[in-house]
């Protein structure tokens, strides 16, 4: 069975992180969305259990992916996992360059990861999860940048 981890922060999960989470999807045989815990991106808008369950529901129709917390290194998330494959999304060459080095600072941790890097579909480029924070804030339409189910669990005021 071919596992690959998708990780991030996921503050909170955009249309983009679930364009590439599908794209691995129909790759792999399971698939594990790894909701990093990280100290720099943990001053975000959402604590890390809410991005969990925000995750979950945009994922939640899609048998063979699952969402699950993770502190800690993601070499030792994936090896405790049985995955053998980091997917990654990119959008720029900004993005490739930091993934490229994380991708042999993770081999390097666990010889047996190989790191797949999947390029952002156009119409995801130039959106991130910090551009949602601020659409959230100022209380914009979520709808183009969000999951429907995330959207409208947001919209409800439960962000």
């Amino acid at each position: 069975m071919k596992i690959a981890v998708c990780p991030g922060s996921f503050d909170p999960i955009t249309l983009g992180h679930l364009d590439i989470i599908r794209r691995a999807a129909a790759l792999f045989d399971r698939v594990l969305v790894c909701v990093m815990t990280n100290g720099e991106k943990d001053r975000g808008m959402f604590p890390p259990q809410r991005r969990l369950e925000l995750a979950r529901l945009a994922v939640r129709e899609m048998p063979n992916v699952e969402a699950e917390l993770w502190q800690g290194l993601l070499a030792d998330y994936a090896r405790q996992r049985g995955a053998a494959f980091l997917v990654k999304g990119v959008r720029c060459g900004t993005d490739f360059d930091n993934e490229y080095q994380m991708a042999w600072i993770n081999q390097g941790l666990a010889p047996e990861l190989e790191t797949v890097l999947l390029p952002a579909r156009p119409e995801f480029i130039y959106f991130s999860s910090t551009m949602a924070r601020e659409m959230i804030r100022y209380g914009q339409k979520l709808e183009r940048y969000l999951p429907s189910a995330v959207a409208e669990e947001i919209g409800k005021g439960k962000g």
